[in-house]
C-alpha cells in the first residue's frame, strides 16, 4: 500500500523546503493535503512528483515546487480573498484555504470543474466557492479581491481580471514567451498592474490567456 504521508513529505523536504519556500501556513498545509486526491486515478502514483501533472484539455497542475514559490512571494494572510483563476482539479484552491479568510476559484472546463468539487468535498475544503465560467474573465460577483493567483502559463494579464483586484492588491502569474516562462508577482497600482520577476518556470498557456495578434499593413 502506497504510504502517500510519506510521500508528502519528500514532497516538501526536496521540492519544496530547498527552494527557500519555509513559512509555516504553507508548509503546514503542503504536509497535510493529500495531493492524490485532487489527481486522475490514472495519475495517483505520480502525484507527488516535481514536475507539473498533464490533465486532459492541455492543462496542468503546477509542480509543487512552482506553486508553493507563488504561494510564498503571494505572503497570503487570514484576512486576503482570494481568488484561485484555472484552479482544474482543486488542489491549489485547498491549500490557499488553508491560508486565507475565504477562496474563489475559477474553472471552465466542466469536467475538471466536477473533479474539483468532489475532490474538494473530499478532502473537507467545501468553503471554496466554485465559479464555472471564462478564466479570463475572473468571477466579478466576488470582487474586489486582496490576492489573484493564475494556475498556468499567460502571455498577458487581461484587463477585466486588473479591474477585479483591488488597489494595492497582489497577484502571482507565470508568464510565457515561446517554451521560456517567468514568474512574476504583480500590484494594482490604478487602473495597471506593476509586475516585478520572481523566478523561472514553464506551464502550457491558459485559455482565454495567449497574446492578442497585433497585424501590420
Amino acid at each position: 500500500m502506497t504510504d502517500f504521508a510519506l510521500r508528502r513529505r519528500m514532497m516538501v523536504d526536496t521540492q519544496v523546503r530547498p527552494s527557500d519556500v519555509t513559512k509555516f501556513p504553507i508548509i503546514d498545509a503542503m504536509l497535510r493535503l493529500p495531493r492524490e486526491e485532487f489527481v486522475p486515478d490514472a495519475l495517483v502514483e505520480a502525484a507527488y512528483i516535481g514536475e507539473n501533472l498533464t490533465l486532459d484539455g492541455g492543462r496542468v497542475l503546477l509542480d509543487p515546487r512552482t506553486l508553493a514559490k507563488m504561494l510564498d512571494a503571494l505572503e497570503i494572510t487570514r484576512s486576503d480573498l482570494v481568488l484561485d483563476i484555472g484552479c482544474a482539479t482543486g488542489y491549489s484552491s485547498a491549500l490557499i484555504l488553508r491560508m486565507a479568510q475565504a477562496v474563489v476559484a475559477v474553472e471552465e472546463d466542466d469536467a475538471l470543474a466536477q473533479a474539483a468539487e468532489s475532490a474538494l468535498a473530499r478532502t473537507g475544503s467545501e468553503t471554496v466557492v466554485l465559479h464555472t465560467g471564462p478564466l479570463a474573465q475572473g468571477a466579478a460577483a466576488h470582487a474586489p479581491y486582496d490576492v489573484m493567483i493564475v494556475q498556468g502559463g499567460i502571455e498577458e494579464f487581461p484587463q477585466a481580471l486588473v479591474g477585479q483586484l483591488r488597489e494595492g492588491g497582489r497577484v502571482a502569474a507565470l508568464f510565457m514567451r515561446g517554451a521560456l516562462g517567468v514568474v512574476r508577482l504583480g500590484i494594482r497600482k490604478g487602473d495597471e498592474v506593476t509586475w516585478r520577476d520572481i523566478f523561472n518556470a514553464a506551464a502550457p498557456v491558459l485559455p482565454g490567456f495567449a497574446a492578442t495578434a497585433v497585424f501590420n499593413f
